[in-house]
């Protein structure tokens, strides 16, 4: 029992020794307490701010994500209208006519500054029309047509004082106006083909009025002169036992022959009346003056008047200008003119630029049929501007022919027209070309007919009939075969001269004709005389004439005709020489 109360005493002791160290602590316990409750109170409404705090941050992230899908929106939006911004930008620039544009159209006169001008504005104006679905361009549509006749008008008036020039006066230098003017102007004039064709064809038309008026004055005048040099001409033709000559050449005549020969005659020289000129330096001055300025005015229409179907591009890059490349001094002229020169005369200009063909068929088919419809206006043109200088010339030479040239000159005009005729075609003048080849073929039938003239009366002296119906029958002598030798050599140095081509059946048919019937006056002449000797030595003595005129008398000495023609003599003066060798032994 003690031990029990022992136990509860200490127990009790215990407690309240616990009681008061609680008691003591019973304020910071409160204050704990309090801090606690602060403590839960804090969280909860931590708690609360960030359900709140949770709350608005979802609603921020929605927000954001709206935001981007808008950026996504506006980014895509932007992408799209840079790309479509250039072609926009272009599209507005080319449709739009810049002030400055229509200024210079509007208010001021035709100049230089018109041709890049003009050039931007058909550009402008082509697309224009094509993008008729751009309202801007729609509306643009009245402006463009309204500067386009503007344009037309003031154009059409200064083409037309261009040519007035041509038209008031033959001393105009219609080289300097086509060179150094028209071209220069030509894509103005172009414009007017594709955009004002009804402007383009009345000044095409005024153009040849202009220069027809120009060459058949200028022709008409020279044609003229040179028929009154040609009056002081003693040529006249000759029978062949007529002719008198010493056997030598005339290589100064002879070099009439080639366009590449001496100068022309001009036209200030018919009024010196001691001025003479011999048919062939007549007719060849009157062919390198035709030539000259007929192959020059072909190649300008071709060039100027060329129809062209599509503006061209203007180029980045500044191109030289047309007078510089069709200078008269530029290396197209040095290579195309005639090597002589002639108050009257116009150095041709580079033929029309050869447009090259597209592959495949339809673009070589369709370049043949530009090609020949654009050839046939040109030969049009050509020949509404060229036609009366081809009848003043087809009169000329016609008054030449008739009456008969003499031989030699009659085919020295044959082969400076057969030149004449490669020139030109050199030069791409198919009208020039088929004309002067025409004038040729007319003067071979006179040819012809001059050469049988010799023949026959060749042919009545060696048959004592030259004396005619009604005279006694003429008796040839020594001096009067002599003289027909020597002429026989100056006809066939002359003719080989004047003939490359060793092939030339009409020629040298006609020297063999000659020559057989010298052959034959030789032996009708020598066989008047009785004695052999004498008879085989006389003949002899006309073959070394024959022979040593045909050694001397040309440089052509390695053509074929006259390497054959001395054989031939050197033959029958070895055939004589051994006769008389073998009749003085027989004495």
């Amino acid at each position: 029992m003690l031990e029990t109360g022992t136990r509860e005493q200490a127990s009790f002791s215990s407690e309240t020794q616990v009681g008061t160290f609680y008691r003591s602590k019973a304020k910071d316990y409160i204050e704990l307490h309090d801090q606690v409750q602060t403590s839960v109170s804090l969280l909860d409404n931590l708690e609360s701010f960030l359900s709140t705090f949770q709350k608005d941050l979802a609603a921020v992230a929605g927000q954001i994500s709206e935001l981007q899908d808008r950026s996504k929106d506006i980014d895509n939006r932007l992408k799209s209208r840079k790309r479509i911004e250039r072609p926009l930008s272009s599209l507005l620039s080319d449709i739009m006519i810049p002030p400055a544009l229509a200024t210079t159209i509007l208010d001021t006169n035709v100049g230089e500054p018109w041709i890049d001008a003009i050039m931007d504005f058909e550009r402008r104006m082509t697309i224009a029309k094509a993008r008729t679905r751009v309202k801007a361009a729609r509306d643009l549509a009245e402006v463009v047509e309204g500067l386009r006749i503007v344009a037309a008008t003031k154009l059409r008036a200064f083409f037309l004082a261009l040519f007035q020039p041509i038209r008031s006066s033959v001393t105009t230098n219609m080289q300097v106006i086509q060179t150094s003017v028209l071209l220069k102007y030509g894509p103005l004039f172009s414009f007017l083909q594709r955009q004002a064709p009804a402007v383009a064809t009345e000044l095409q038309r005024a153009y040849a009025g202009a220069a027809r008026v120009y060459y058949e004055t200028g022709f008409r005048r020279y044609a003229r002169s040179l028929a009154v040099v040609r009056t002081r001409s003693m040529d006249r033709f000759e029978p062949f036992v007529n002719i008198q000559t010493d056997g030598n050449i005339d290589l100064e005549r002879l070099q009439h022959a080639k366009i590449d020969g001496p100068p022309v005659t001009l036209a200030y020289q018919a009024d010196d009346r001691n001025y003479k000129g011999h048919f062939e330096a007549l007719v060849r001055s009157l062919l390198l003056v035709f030539m000259d300025n007929a192959t020059a005015e072909h190649s300008f229409i071709s060039t100027f008047f060329a129809s062209q179907s599509s503006a061209p591009r203007i180029p980045e890059q500044p191109v030289p200008p047309m007078s510089s490349i069709v200078s008269p001094d530029g290396s197209a002229y040095s290579e195309m003119r005639s090597p002589t020169a002639s108050e009257f005369d116009q150095p041709p200009m580079p033929s029309a630029t050869l447009t090259t063909t597209t592959p495949g068929l339809g673009g070589f088919v369709s370049f043949v049929a530009r090609s020949k419809e654009e050839q046939a206006t040109v030969d049009t043109l050509y020949k509404q501007i060229m036609d009366p200088v081809m009848e003043y010339c087809t009169t000329f030479v016609r008054a030449t022919l008739d009456p008969i040239p003499p031989t030699i000159p009659l085919l020295t005009m044959i082969r400076v027209a057969e030149d004449a005729v490669a020139e030109i075609q050199r030069r791409h003048c198919p009208p020039a070309e088929s004309y002067v080849f025409g004038l040729s073929l007319q003067m071979w039938p006179v040819f012809q007919r001059g050469m049988t003239d010799h023949v026959e009366s060749l042919k009545k002296l060696s048959e004592g009939t030259s004396g005619g119906y009604f005279s006694r029958a003429t008796t040839t002598t020594d001096a009067t075969v002599e003289t027909v030798c020597n002429q026989y050599v100056v006809f066939f140095n002359s003719f080989v001269f004047l003939t490359d081509n060793e092939s030339e059946n009409m020629i040298f048919t006609n020297l063999l004709r000659l020559r057989q019937e010298v052959a034959k006056l030789i032996i009708k002449h020598t066989s008047q005389v009785s004695e052999t000797i004498r008879r085989v030595k006389a003949q002899s003595k006309f073959y070394t004439i024959i022979l040593q005129g045909l050694s001397r008398g040309t440089h052509h000495t390695a053509h074929l005709k006259l390497q054959q023609e001395i054989a031939h003599w050197a033959y029958l003066e070895e055939e004589s020489k051994r006769k008389i060798v073998s009749a003085g032994q027989t004495r």
